[in-house]
């Protein structure tokens, strides 16, 4: 079958939108109808070469949709089934699944490559193959995943919004409860608010931090974040170490959560700065790999017991959170609605994106029109 789809043909290049060839899906594979997907700066990650997968590529990796067929031996849903997608794979009998840490299970591998888990390509153009953002592919209408991604949710749901419970919400929620571990009465700082931040304020709120400090230089992302749960907003990490310092009458914050759009040396030492003796520094945010962007005093690491570590999908388990996450929202406790800012048609894609950029979004979600 055809599909329209926005991709990447080389680190650089503005997304392009394209009509390429679809396979049937086969073993352990579904045909999916996208309806929504949701522009994360993962994606942006690829035009500008801080993440550098095999091109060409189609983007998206924060999916929503319905199981439109299904290929042999699939068992995990069904035709007509919704389904939210996770970015990262869950086989559940590798040594990560089958020790509690699916995020990042053996089939994670290759989400970069674009191909399936059996090493091959769905979608093709003029005779080439075509690889998949984390192996979904969310920027086209439709495309051929494996069931290991797809987690079916109520069909009464609003996909356009729980779309966002694909990658964001729970890599931000999970980075504070799962970890950080933050425990009720804490103080903790989150450098940089946006899809992944905002949520991160969320997960704080939700542990009972007593004290959330959101930092980031735009005033309509330090008021996202006082909406959501923060329970002060600084512009910059010099404010954010002062404040948790006469918050905490000297100590220093419990945890700090590192969700800016692009990781260097300087929000990681500030971060470090800030955290108490024993306390912890998360980092979620991403930069290119090929850069050191950890520069610390082990002296310090050593004397003071401080603890950084990195997380993916902030150490939460795709299959159990990702409904978890949406019972939360069913039941009120989890804002979800409030974190999409503006919607767009695939064809408006690059204008997304800039308004990522430009700081104008929480969230943007393309909507797919069939």
């Amino acid at each position: 079958m055809k599909t329209r789809a926005a991709m990447l043909w080389e680190t650089g290049r503005d997304w392009e939108i394209a009509e390429l060839d679809l396979d049937d899906p086969k073993q352990g594979e579904v045909l999916i109808r996208w309806v929504a997907a949701g522009l994360c700066h993962s994606d942006e990650h690829l035009r500008h070469g801080d993440i550098v997968p095999r091109f060409p590529i189609v983007g998206g990796h924060e999916g929503a949709g319905i199981i439109e067929k299904i290929g042999p031996g699939v068992s995990r849903v069904k035709e007509g089934d919704h389904v939210v997608t996770s970015f990262l794979p869950v086989c559940g009998h590798c040594r990560f699944c089958a020790t509690g840490h699916s995020n990042i299970c053996d089939l994670g591998a290759t989400i970069l490559d674009g191909c399936l888990p059996d090493g091959t390509f769905r979608f093709h153009s003029n005779g080439d193959d075509i690889g998949a953002m984390c192996m979904l592919g969310s920027f086209s209408q439709y495309s051929v995943i494996s069931e290991t991604s797809c987690v079916s949710v109520d069909k009464d749901l609003p996909l356009d919004t729980v779309v966002l419970v694909g990658c964001g919400v729970p890599t931000g929620w999970c980075s504070a409860v799962y970890a950080a571990d933050v425990v009720p009465g804490e103080t903790v700082i989150i450098y940089g608010i946006g899809g992944i931040g905002s949520n991160a304020v969320q997960g704080a709120n939700h542990a009972g931090a007593a004290n959330i400090i959101a930092v980031d230089p735009l005033a309509n992302k330090r008021e996202m974040a006082e909406d959501l749960g923060a329970t002060h907003t600084v512009a910059s990490a010099d404010e954010a170490y002062a404040l948790s310092q006469d918050l905490t009458r000297g100590v220093g914050a419990d945890k700090a959560i590192i969700t800016v759009d692009i990781v260097n040396e300087e929000v990681v030492g500030a971060a470090v700065t800030a955290i108490r003796k024993g306390g912890t520094a998360v980092i979620t945010g991403l930069a290119d790999p090929n850069k050191l962007t950890v520069q610390l005093s082990g002296a310090v690491m050593t004397l003071y017991e401080k603890t950084v570590k990195g997380t993916l999908f902030g150490s939460g388990n795709p299959m159990y959170d990702i409904r978890n996450l949406i019972g939360l929202y069913q039941a009120g406790k989890l804002k979800l609605d409030e974190l999409v800012t503006q919607r767009y048609a695939l064809d408006d894609i690059g204008q997304g994106f800039q308004d990522m950029l430009d700081g104008k979004n929480i969230r943007g979600v393309v909507v797919h029109e069939h």
